[in-house]
């Protein structure tokens, strides 16, 4: 039997991050729970203290129900250390395409991304390989990759 999960980010600031990312997989910002007006009004609800409320918000999701749900949970280090965990973004198209259409299509997503606040850190393009993609960093500089 397969289970669910969510993946979960660590951040200093959840909506940013949360508005970047929703953007860049072409989620949305999860609406709180029914019954509840705002994400705060539900933490309440569950005991969650009064000072740790207010981090706007800080999870999206698949709205087509497909990819999960996505956490962005504020913690009070800063990042030190390359992740361990990272997202490939796919822009590419897959294999159907040509090498040069799929580098079209993830340079384009590339300047995309850049223009909502990532940061381009190298081409992957090993030369002999049917292979092109591009590391970035998100606005908190967590790792990912369009391929």
């Amino acid at each position: 039997m397969t289970v669910s999960y969510q993946l979960v980010i660590d951040c200093s600031a959840a909506e940013p991050l949360a508005q970047f990312w929703a953007e860049a997989l072409h989620y949305v910002i999860a609406p709180p729970p029914a019954g509840f007006d705002s994400w705060d009004d539900f933490y309440r609800s569950i005991g969650v203290p009064e000072d740790e409320l207010g981090v706007g918000a800080d999870s999206i999701v698949d709205p087509n129900g497909e990819g999960p749900r996505i956490w962005f949970q504020v913690v009070p280090e800063r990042k030190s250390i390359k992740n361990r965990l990272h997202i490939d973004v796919n822009a590419s198209g897959g294999r159907e395409s040509s090498l040069d259409v799929r580098r079209e299509r993830v340079e384009a997503e590339a300047a995309r991304l850049v223009a909502l606040g990532a940061t381009r850190v190298r081409t992957n393009a090993p030369e002999g390989l049917d292979h092109y993609a591009v590391a970035m960093t998100d606005p908190e500089g967590n790792e990912f990759d369009i391929n």
